[in-house]
């Protein structure tokens, strides 16, 4: 019993005779169980299809990322036909006003259209690139992103002008598609930082 709890036992005896697991010895039963790093080992071995999965899965969502900044260059750079209405806003809020002064159906179009214009971004790019986890790092890329087309739109595409407002939805709705989704997806796909 004392060569069993102090944990030498014979090779022959331990762990069912397997020399390549190593044992550790539990104080209440004096069994011998394989150590935590075996088991771990051993999970890894079990799953060799874990690593291709998460490949294909990064490669998947590089691709819909792809097609998603196409469609959304498509949308927010066509020239529209305004005669000459399309009024630029630096001052935060004042298009959020102008919306919610509006009918509902037209608020919810223009507001939640902000909303959900680039938030495919906020499940794509944690997945894509696993140092953009995290709302903080997502809302500086979907910022300088927002704020990249809406400086396009005001320079160079007839019809629109820049909104900070705009800027400021997206954003938001960037970070609220990680928080809701992609976290979750992310940390599933990838593994846990």
């Amino acid at each position: 019993m004392n060569a069993l709890l102090s944990g030498r036992i014979p090779a022959d005896r331990r762990n069912g005779g397997r020399e390549d697991v190593p044992a550790t010895t539990t104080a209440k039963t004096g069994s011998t169980a394989p150590s935590k790093k075996t088991t771990a080992a051993s999970k890894k071995r079990s799953s060799w299809y874990v690593t291709p999965l998460r490949v294909l899965a990064v490669l998947v969502a590089l691709g819909a990322l792809g097609a998603f900044s196409y469609w959304a260059a498509r949308v927010t750079l066509t020239p529209v036909a305004d005669n000459g209405n399309a009024v630029g806003n630096t001052e935060p809020g004042h298009s959020l006003k102008f919306y919610l002064d509006r009918p509902f159906k037209e608020a919810v179009l223009n507001l939640g259209g902000n909303l959900a214009l680039l938030a495919p971004l906020g499940v794509l790019l944690p997945i894509v690139v696993s140092r953009l986890r995290g709302p903080l790092r997502l809302a500086l890329v979907a910022a300088v992103v927002s704020l990249t087309i809406e400086v396009a739109q005001g320079l160079l595409v007839m019809g629109r002008a820049f909104d900070t407002d705009d800027v400021i939805l997206n954003t938001a709705g960037v970070v609220l598609a990680y928080l809701l989704v992609g976290r979750r997806l992310a940390r599933l796909i990838r593994g846990p930082k």
